[in-house]
């Protein structure tokens, strides 16, 4: 997976978040090098950041985080057509957010480590309703041609263990756009088992049609 750092903005517009989920504790995972714990807290906010990365350190998660970059690039390069800039205005622009946000998620890994969790879907290190929102980003569906239905399953009852509330983003697979096969089946089985299920349009898009984030909230 990569590792990515997207900005505060970027989070915002992806889960249409308002001062009132803010309020509460919220977990990000996975975070990657994001910004968005960083900037969230210093504005008092309460977030916890979770990742696999975080094991590694300051050292390691930054490495890691400068190939991906590249990476992510020669994706919207490889794949032009599947993209629309409209909501960043211009590629400067996303750059500018990517490097803003990578030097504040360093910033606040050196000087509050205890923010930053070591820890991977399926099973996190955390305990149960420890958290208000659980937000995803750029994980979960966005990597269904790498983690089976199984696995998104499993992902998202931890994360429903561990908050009250989960919303992820996007809702299409990486590069491709391409719509997630099992999405419907998969929100069925939540629905079933009595947790409330929305799929709700957010003010952003990049990926052609990855326009919409899921809420899930817990039964």
């Amino acid at each position: 997976m990569l590792v990515t750092s997207r900005s505060f903005a970027e989070y915002e517009a992806f889960f249409a978040l308002t001062p009132a989920d803010l309020s509460g504790r919220v977990l990000d995972c996975s975070a990657g090098a994001s910004g968005f714990a960083a900037v969230a807290n210093a504005r008092g906010g309460r977030v916890t950041a979770v990742d696999p990365a975080y094991a590694a350190g300051v050292a390691g998660v930054l490495m890691e985080s400068a190939p991906a970059t590249a990476r992510g690039a020669a994706v919207v390069r490889d794949h032009e057509d599947r993209f629309v800039w409209h909501w960043y205005g211009s590629r400067e622009r996303r750059e500018e957010l990517r490097r803003d946000a990578r030097a504040a998620f360093e910033r606040d890994l050196r000087a509050h480590p205890g923010r930053y969790l070591a820890g991977a879907l399926p099973r996190l290190p955390l305990a149960d309703g420890s958290a208000d929102l659980a937000l995803c980003s750029h994980l979960l569906f966005t990597w269904s041609d790498v983690f089976d239905e199984a696995w998104h399953e499993a992902a998202l009852t931890e994360l429903l263990r561990v908050a009250r509330q989960v919303r992820v983003f996007p809702l299409v697979v990486q590069a491709t756009g391409d719509a997630v096969g099992f999405l419907p089946q998969l929100l069925d089985r939540l629905q079933a088992r009595g947790h409330r299920v929305d799929v709700v349009p957010v003010p952003y898009e990049f990926q052609r049609g990855a326009d919409h984030m899921l809420a899930v909230t817990r039964g």
